[in-house]
């Protein structure tokens, strides 16, 4: 059973402007999937047209084999979504927006307390249930808007940028709820995303979304297999004079106490380390020079890697 599945779907505003090309998309129930893109990318787009919120110009769109359009309550019924702005009654408590969701739903008081109790406990927000919503922060805000898709129980949770401006503490504790309703709750997830270390780190699917296209659509794993090489920042125990001359290991000096080293993707960093050591350069800590989806993401957009890694011709200016 396919959680989304979307067939030569296609959006034109008025004006022309195409923001959707003929979207092939599948994604499995239970699966918790990546959507990456960059600004303008179609993501908006695609996420308002399964909630029906935009009409859809032409192409199929369905949620657990419902058409968002011709069944659209079933299909809303399965269907949770966090909105990348905040869209709640900022006069409202906390506990009111949430219960005022369940009731659209036509869930019962008790169930619907219940349901609201148990998510706002998860959230962190059990202690602010009567606070008024725009008293909170933006931290807490970003969590109600979770509480609140999660309250009638759907079967699939749309996230757009759930934790932007949400700092890394909150952001992790974010990312362990979200595991664990996926895992635990069998709830399928879709996260559109700009901090690409989530991606990496959350989801087992990815698609990546350009001018409208789908132009990568594969696990994460797979996808990364693509990189052939990857930078790692190494602070040294002792300052260097000079650029380490190491046989097979690209090494640039960023400063007496710091180097960038580049390995391929068929050696180790402990090769990396050892030929050092014989260099008597010693290595006291390490960075990756930037996150490996990042990296990828940004030559894919480029169209500058062909199935086997190699750099090709783009294809954006052609």
């Amino acid at each position: 059973m396919h959680a989304l599945s979307l067939r030569k779907l296609s959006k034109t505003f008025k004006g022309g402007v195409v923001a959707l090309r003929d979207i092939d998309l599948d994604v499995e129930e239970g699966d918790f999937f990546g959507l990456l893109g960059p600004n303008g990318a179609g993501k908006s787009t695609l996420i308002g047209i399964v909630c029906t919120l935009i009409t859809r110009s032409s192409g199929e769109a369905e949620v657990f084999g419902y058409d968002i359009e011709k069944q659209a309550w079933q299909a809303k019924c399965l269907l949770g979504v966090v909105p990348q702005e905040f869209n709640f009654n900022g006069f409202e408590t906390v506990e009111q927006i949430v219960l005022n969701q369940a009731c659209y739903y036509g869930i019962r008081r008790r169930e619907a307390k219940w349901s609201c109790e148990r998510y706002l406990r998860e959230l962190g927000l059990w202690e602010k249930r009567r606070a008024v919503s725009r008293t909170l922060s933006g931290g807490m805000k970003r969590r109600l808007m979770i509480a609140r898709a999660l309250v009638h129980k759907p079967r699939l949770l749309i996230l757009d940028e759930p934790t932007a401006g949400v700092d890394i503490e909150l952001r992790r504790s974010m990312w362990r709820f979200l595991e664990r309703i996926n895992r635990e709750d069998g709830v399928t997830i879709i996260l559109t995303t700009h901090y690409l270390e989530e991606a990496e780190s959350l989801c087992r699917n990815i698609a990546i979304i350009d001018e409208g296209r789908i132009i990568e659509n594969t696990s994460t794993e797979a996808l990364l297999t693509r990189l052939n090489t990857h930078a790692f920042i190494l602070d040294l125990a002792s300052p260097i004079a000079r650029t380490p001359d190491i046989p097979d290991f690209p090494i640039k000096r960023l400063s007496d106490s710091r180097i960038e080293a580049e390995i391929r993707r068929d050696q180790s960093l402990t090769d990396l380390f050892a030929k050092l050591a014989e260099a008597g350069v010693r290595v006291s800590s390490m960075k990756n020079k930037a996150n490996r989806l990042e990296e990828l993401f940004i030559r894919l957009l480029d169209n500058k890697l062909d199935d086997e890694g190699r750099q090709t011709v783009s294809a954006r200016g052609a």
